[in-house]
């Protein structure tokens, strides 16, 4: 039995001293997946993983020294629920330079767990029970959770292939009610890779300004971007300084996945009522963690980054234009992201089906486009941000699965 198959749909635990929630929110698939494949690999299995969004590359030598030394020299202990003084200082010089924001790091900053638990702490402090938030669909597989374990009500709006995956601003505008208290928007977008330019953020930037909506802007990708392109933060559009929640993190761009350091940009109420969150939850982001994040994000990226981001763009685009050139399969290249996001219509009407196909016989790992909402089946995301050798070996069993 394809184990992520089991466990999306049918685990419910069953024991009454446990949460309606907890026993009604699915795991995470990706995560899942992404789990599922490991054990295989310790099993001895060959496995391809075009799942989680995961570089193969470690943490760059520069900032292991750093955390090291900081290790080395005692810093080892609890820092300011806030996040450390250099480091907050370091996320501002970040916005100031690469996002055009002036932000006050004593105030308006907060050190997180990496986009996720920002996340979480933003909807934990803002959201009332039954607040409902507008989320695209599809969209990132947390999402819904999320809304829901804060005890609100998560509405999805459709992005299709039809529209480029971009927001409609009717379909938007018919999905707030007077209980619509935010939209959450992620760009560059996982799992489809478009970029929301600045055409698109004044289409929400209009609809949060005239509901009074609440932005919270996971900007996880933001360096990467494809062909020229470049981020823009909403934040930064005329009046919505003071309703976005702006969050960003290291685990994606600068391969530090498991240091779990990032930080969230918001308005003072907003980050006082995060950080009780946060002093309850976590206490604190990781000492040496901040002090590695405090080098990466306190200067321009060395050559040996960006000369990796521009290899996964040329990744990127190996990955996608083999899928197009699979039969009944579409894929575009992304605007950003590291993901291709493959329309797999014409070859399976079940996406879920066709990623545990792709596993148990073929040993590559994909994610079902089901899996990121009813509007991403009929697609699967692949992780293009693997070694050319892993990047070779899954297409060459893609081809054999496929042709």
């Amino acid at each position: 039995m394809f184990l992520f198959v089991a466990s999306r749909y049918n685990r419910r635990v069953r024991c009454e001293a446990v949460a309606e929630r907890a026993r009604n929110i699915p795991p995470s698939a990706t995560v899942r997946i992404a789990d599922a494949v490991a054990e295989k690999k310790r099993q001895g299995l060959s496995v391809v993983d075009f799942s989680a969004g995961r570089a193969s590359e470690h943490t760059f030598e520069y900032l292991v020294r750093e955390a090291t030394r900081a290790m080395h020299e005692g810093d080892t202990h609890q820092t300011m629920a806030r996040g450390k003084p250099e480091f907050r200082e370091a996320c501002s010089i970040k916005l100031a330079r690469d996002n055009g924001l002036d932000a006050d790091p004593s105030r308006e900053i907060v050190a997180t767990l990496g986009c996720k638990q920002g996340l979480f702490a933003a909807l934990l402090a803002t959201l009332d029970p039954g607040d409902e938030v507008l989320i695209e669909d599809p969209g990132f597989v947390s999402y819904e959770p999320a809304v829901r374990y804060a005890s609100a009500v998560a509405r999805p709006v459709t992005i299709s292939r039809e529209c480029r995956f971009r927001d409609r601003e009717r379909q938007l505008s018919e999905s707030v009610t007077d209980s619509t208290k935010g939209i959450i928007l992620c760009s560059p977008h996982n799992p489809t890779g478009v970029i929301h330019a600045r055409e698109d953020q004044r289409v929400i930037a209009s609809l949060a300004q005239t509901h009074g909506l609440l932005v919270y802007s996971d900007e996880t990708y933001e360096r990467l971007t494809w062909d020229g392109r470049r981020h823009g933060s909403i934040a930064a559009i005329p009046g919505m300084r003071e309703r976005t929640i702006t969050l960003m993190g290291l685990t994606k761009s600068f391969c530090m996945g498991g240091w779990r350091v990032g930080f969230a940009f918001a308005p003072k109420a907003i980050v006082d009522a995060m950080l009780t969150v946060q002093e309850h939850l976590v206490t604190c982001v990781s000492s040496f963690a901040q002090t590695a994040g405090a080098l990466a994000y306190g200067r321009e990226p060395p050559e040996e980054v960006r000369s990796l981001w521009s290899d996964w763009e040329r990744r990127t685009r190996t990955v996608t234009a083999a899928l197009d050139a699979l039969p009944g399969v579409r894929c575009t290249m992304a605007e950003g992201a590291f993901y291709a996001w493959a329309d797999i219509r014409e070859r399976a009407s079940c996406s879920m089906a066709l990623a545990a196909h792709l596993l148990e016989d073929y040993g590559v790992a994909v994610v079902p486009g089901s899996a990121f909402g009813p509007s991403g089946e009929g697609h699967v995301r692949i992780t293009c941000a693997r070694s050319w050798q892993e990047i070779d070996l899954g297409l060459e069993r893609l081809r054999k699965a496929l042709c």
